[in-house]
């Protein structure tokens, strides 16, 4: 099938498609750049978690903790 060529307001209209294909492939890497910073930092608090418990329980040492109840009146 011969290609035929473009009027100017096809080609315009194809031009103005494709800046907002464009457009919205910028918005999606912005989500996932952010996305990847979020991964980044919950990995960083898991790790941090890991550490205060292991410190809280070094600090109990072999006596497991003391709780204490409200007496219900």
């Amino acid at each position: 099938m011969p290609e035929k060529p473009l009027d100017d307001r096809q080609l315009d209209a194809l031009l103005a498609r494709l800046d907002r294909v464009g457009d919205e492939l910028q918005a999606l890497n912005r989500r996932l750049d952010h996305g990847d910073s979020l991964a980044r930092i919950e990995h960083e608090l898991r790790g941090l978690n890991e550490a205060l418990q292991a410190l809280a329980y070094a600090a109990l040492g072999r006596q497991a903790p003391q709780i204490r109840r409200r007496r219900s009146a």
